[in-house]
């Protein structure tokens, strides 16, 4: 199992679910985490109906007319939550090619007027109108919630891979009603030949876990190995792909490996590319430099065989040493999104665009 991966190691679910066969799945799972820091699920537990079902709704959601569309722009909202319009999102200081409504899980809030600004993150979704998309949000709903339970239980088993206790990462999580978790559904359009192929420029996650459903047939997803080159992970029907983000790294003292990675857009004369990532957050109150998780040495040893991995130009998150979770995710959130920024963090955006809005690519 060389360090230095050329492809995406693909995990079979099902062994969990027997003694004889559990820790072979163990043994894959900590390679796959200190190592590639991304895999495939197969045989995992959502619905195969609840995800056939949001995949048929994708395109007849996209195509909705604009007007709708834009009734949940997510400038409305605070939260980060609702529709981009293509070219609304930045990486790098480059514009993504890409359309998308991002949604989340039901969450009660612990803001109040006078309480840290990063407690409004989350909060209520916007929907589009259900006559024009019967059933859709309860689809979604439904899938969330499924995909919920799965990051739960896989955290559990992630911890075991690290040798610790099955519940040893709980900690980092609020009671339920408190923790909200995202997703979003995500259009990118076809290079029609004038633009970068930038769908998504090179980044790390920012939370634990993210579980990808590749929705339609396209390549186009790319990672970093530890010599920089890039991987591609070609979709692979009933799978998800999952990958780590920058706090679980963090808190794992980089045993765990934050995968650079990013999505090239569909070549010229193509159709479009749907994906439907999942983040599962951890409690924006966390402070992750307060915690010290205790690996057992031959645990540890393995990151030492790995090695450390290139600089990457990737999009960092940078101050989980020194901002709780929901801080340093909120700052993520004003740099990707500037004109949330400016209508609902004005300091913040300030701060991060001293200059006033970027200038979108003129073929947007």
């Amino acid at each position: 199992m060389a360090a230095n991966f050329s492809s995406v190691p693909v995990l079979d679910f099902a062994l969990v679910s027997d003694n004889a066969t559990k820790p072979e799945f163990i043994l894959q799972l900590r390679h796959a985490l200190i190592n590639v820091g991304f895999l495939y699920l197969n045989n995992h537990t959502v619905s195969q109906k609840v995800t056939n079902d949001l995949i048929d709704y994708i395109p007849r959601l996209f195509d909705l007319p604009q007007e709708a569309k834009n009734q949940t722009l997510m400038a409305n909202s605070p939260h980060f939550l609702g529709y981009s319009k293509l070219g609304a999102e930045f990486t790098k200081d480059k514009t993504d090619y890409r359309e998308q409504f991002d949604f989340a899980t039901p969450h009660e809030t612990q803001w109040k007027p006078g309480a840290p600004e990063h407690l409004r993150l989350w909060g209520p979704c916007q929907w589009p109108d259900e006559d024009l998309i019967p059933g859709f949000k309860n689809t979604m709903e439904i899938y969330l919630q499924q995909v919920q339970a799965l990051s739960y239980q896989f955290i559990s088993l992630l911890a075991e891979a690290f040798g610790l206790p099955s519940d040893a990462l709980n900690k980092f999580y609020d009671i339920d009603e408190l923790m909200q978790h995202r997703g979003k559904v995500v259009k990118y359009p076809a290079n029609d030949g004038s633009v970068t192929d930038q769908g998504v420029g090179p980044h790390y996650d920012a939370g634990f876990l993210t579980f990808l459903l590749t929705a339609s047939p396209h390549r186009g997803l790319q990672v970093q190995n530890l010599s920089g080159q890039w991987i591609d992970v070609p979709p692979i029907p009933g799978t998800f792909v999952v990958n780590i983000g920058k706090a679980l790294e963090f808190v794992t003292r980089g045993l765990a490996r934050a995968t650079s990675h990013r999505v090239l857009s569909p070549p010229v004369g193509s159709t479009p590319r749907y994906s439907v990532p999942f983040f599962q957050n951890i409690s924006l109150n966390a402070r992750l430099a307060d915690e010290v998780l205790d690996f057992p040495s031959e645990i540890l040893q393995l990151k030492q065989l790995r090695g450390d991995p290139v600089q990457t130009d990737s999009v960092n998150f940078a101050e989980f040493d020194r901002e709780p979770s929901g801080k340093v995710n909120l700052i993520g959130r004003v740099k990707s999104h500037p004109d949330v920024a400016q209508r609902h963090y004005p300091d913040l955006f300030e701060q991060y665009f001293p200059n006033g809005l970027p200038k979108q690519v003129s073929a947007y």
